[in-house]
């Protein structure tokens, strides 16, 4: 049984291990057809059902991968409950005032090959992060506000701004979100910004505490020359003591 149970997550593994660059591709993708209408109001009627089409199978390739692994897994129930949130997010019905959440799958999937890119590189984590939060959630806010009759982010330069001094807690108040929506992507974007913050703190100080450690725990290079010099007067001992020994012997 053991056996079996191995060879199923050995399959899991290399299909996860396969199909993570295409994934993160398929999410750059759709964070590319997401962004095009709201940057582009004018676009064409085709242009825009060009996107919508290219959205639609996107998330149909999410679904096939969630159900493949869902098929490899040994452990299933496992995987429903380790995995709720994605299925809670793929099953979200393809409507215009649930856009901005479908955007939590995609900052997800390429924040976690962001994570295996830059492992041991906090600094290109942190900031691969931020920057994904902030354009993210910039879209997410112009999508939701803009057709708002007393919105006051309406251009894409007003929607990075605020999503930059949201993220950084700074919170300016010149610009602000007046619908459900938007203040839906503010509450999110407030809570990563923390986190971020949370985040960077506690690895800088996990730092400072292994660095002081490790200073404490390595002999200085006066003990060590100490030492050797200890030796060095055993040694010379010993062997007076045998020239000792042989002379009145």
């Amino acid at each position: 049984m053991s056996g079996v149970t191995a060879q199923g997550t050995d399959r899991l593994g290399a299909w996860e291990r396969l199909s993570a660059a295409p994934l993160t591709v398929l999410s750059v993708v759709f964070l590319v057809v997401y962004a095009v209408p709201i940057l582009y109001p004018d676009l064409s009627p085709a242009g825009r059902a060009a996107c919508a089409a290219t959205t639609v199978a996107v998330w149909l390739l999410f679904w096939a991968d969630i159900v493949v692994r869902l098929w490899l897994a040994t452990d299933r129930r496992r995987f429903v409950r380790e995995h709720l949130f994605d299925f809670v997010v793929l099953a979200l019905p393809m409507l215009r005032p649930l856009r901005a959440v479908r955007l939590i799958m995609i900052v997800l999937t390429i924040n976690r090959r962001t994570e295996v890119w830059a492992r041991g590189r906090l600094a290109v984590y942190v900031a691969a992060t931020t920057a994904l939060l902030v354009l993210v959630s910039a879209l997410a806010v112009l999508d939701a506000e803009r057709p708002a009759p007393d919105s006051n982010i309406v251009a894409f330069d007003d929607a990075l701004w605020w999503s930059t001094v949201t993220i950084t807690t700074v919170g300016y108040g010149d610009f602000y979100p007046v619908t459900m929506t938007g203040r839906f992507v503010a509450l999110g974007l407030m809570i990563g910004g923390i986190g971020l913050i949370g985040f960077v703190t506690g690895s800088l100080a996990t730092w400072i505490v292994e660095r002081v450690s490790a200073g404490v725990d390595k002999p200085s290079a006066a003990t060590s020359e100490d030492v050797a010099a200890l030796r060095s007067e055993i040694v010379a001992l010993r062997q007076r003591l045998d020239a000792d020994e042989r002379q009145t012997g």
